[in-house]
């Protein structure tokens, strides 16, 4: 049930109206429970059980970490709710690329393992991570565990986030469960704005560059230089306004409905730096990896040698976690060596920071060339698309792909208008359009579409317009949803 679909816009008006109604907060919570597994039923109801078993497991091993003072007994529920989630994980995610490797060694000696066919579960690295932060956090003494487990069930299952982020922590979601759930004028406001900005992102430029990137990709050395570029920028465009066009949807439906989930992205195009980039891109994923993988590790407490062999494991990890293949290995060990290379030359000149007109551009140059692995599958396709990249192909076709440059105006123009929303003072162009700027505490900064004024219900009526007649016509799925 893809959030751009007519069908989610039906799923999402019969929860709203179901909230809506005069009922207890208990049942409202059992009846979105519901909804939040029929949503998930929707993409393969086989692994539903997965889901639940996942929820069951670790409210039952928090339930007993905090039941007991005794160290060994607390590691030992700790170790069955994380080998309990990272078992499934690896089962589901990465039989198959180790045995394909296995395989692979195995072959000088002329036997092979015999393959398997497994279905990845949808969602299934976000909600493992979500519920395991859970248990981590209660044995940590940083949450106290919730005693319903319906409450918890809900926690886990909750729609907006399931499939595709953001990764939400048990320590921000579960307080807000004390609120009065419903949508009332100011939550659809809010909500409502920030998913037509999310849509717009998807339908807009994400959808229409797909065509741009896959042309591309499908076989980089037939084209030129010039059009190796355009699918490569076309690509990057693409999976910043798919992935954080979800987040935005994600963060607006949650809204609606009562609830409030992290910011998720914070132009990362714009970033400084290859750390800043990471304060910036899949913020929820960069801090869990930064809270419960790096700081383990030892983070940069054990001298600069193991800080940098914690950062590279980290982003290693971090690919990894993306999908179970090499290109994803590649790319992380890219960005781990970037970080460790960037945190060196913080230590050795702490006080030389280069001009953002210098160092925005390079920053941004490596993470779009680093989009060529996470792209290619193949080493082969690498090699090919970086030869056209550099010039050194042999391809010779020539496209112009105007919707390309379309695109890089609505990107660009969306940056200059989250610049504005960002800042204090929001500027004359908000004014123009009659739209405003809200500092959420936990979604950011993010801008509200005013609807009181004939200006403001213009601008926000051409907004849905321009996505309803411009918006691509086939609605595809995210790209976050095969990880």
């Amino acid at each position: 049930m893809v959030f751009s679909s007519f069908r989610f816009f039906a799923f999402l008006a019969a929860v709203l109206v179901f909230l809506a109604l005069p009922l207890s907060r208990r049942t409202k919570k059992i009846g979105l429970c519901i909804a939040s597994c029929l949503f998930y039923a929707a993409w393969d109801y086989r692994y539903l059980a997965l889901l639940l078993l996942v929820s069951g497991v670790d409210f039952a091993c928090a339930a007993r970490i905090s039941a007991t003072t005794a160290d060994r007994v607390r590691r030992r529920w700790l170790l069955v709710s994380i080998v309990t989630s990272f078992g499934l994980l690896a089962w589901f995610k990465y039989a198959g690329f180790f045995l394909e490797n296995a395989n692979g060694l195995l072959r000088i000696t002329g036997y092979e393992l015999p393959m398997l066919r497994v279905f990845l579960p949808a969602g299934i690295s976000f909600y493992t991570f979500k519920s395991m932060s859970y248990t981590i956090d209660v044995y940590r003494r940083v949450i106290q565990p919730v005693d319903s487990l319906i409450e918890y069930a809900m926690f886990v299952t909750f729609f907006p986030d399931l499939i595709a982020g953001p990764i939400v922590r048990a320590a921000l979601f579960l307080p807000q469960l004390d609120r009065d759930i419903g949508p009332t004028a100011a939550r659809l406001r809010a909500g409502g704005s920030l998913f037509v900005i999310g849509l717009g992102k998807k339908l807009l430029v994400a959808d229409q560059c797909a065509a741009v990137a896959d042309a591309v990709f499908a076989a980089p050395a037939t084209w030129s230089c010039f059009d190796a570029w355009c699918g490569l920028i076309a690509y990057a465009l693409q999976i910043y306004c798919d992935f954080s066009g979800y987040s935005d949807m994600a963060i607006g439906t949650a809204q609606m409905i009562g609830y409030d989930l992290p910011e998720n992205f914070r132009m990362p195009y714009l970033a400084s730096d290859i750390a800043d980039f990471w304060r910036r891109w899949h913020i929820t994923l960069s801090m869990w990896l930064r809270d419960y993988l790096y700081i383990p590790l030892g983070g940069n407490r054990k001298g600069a040698r193991r800080t940098y062999a914690n950062l590279l494991m980290t982003m290693l990890l971090g690919g990894l976690w993306h999908g179970a293949s090499w290109n994803f290995v590649t790319w992380g060990f890219l960005h781990g060596i970037a970080l460790a290379l960037h945190r060196a030359w913080r230590s050795a000149f702490p006080s030389v920071r280069l001009p953002r007109l210098i160092s925005t551009p390079v920053t941004t140059l490596f993470v779009i060339l680093c989009w060529v692995p996470f792209r290619q599958t193949s080493w082969a396709g690498m090699r090919s698309m970086f030869l056209a990249l550099s010039g050194f192909g042999h391809g010779n076709a020539v496209w112009f792909p105007a919707v390309l440059g379309w695109s890089l105006l609505l990107v660009i123009g969306g940056h200059v208008i989250g610049v504005l929303v960002s800042n204090e003072k929001p500027g004359r162009l908000l004014t123009a359009i009659d739209a405003e700027r809200y500092q959420n505490p936990i979604s950011g900064s993010q801008l509200i579409f005013g609807t009181a004024s004939v200006r403001g219900a213009f601008f926000f009526a051409t907004v849905l317009l321009t996505i309803y007649f411009f918006g691509a016509t086939a609605t595809s799925p995210f790209i976050y949803f095969r990880f």
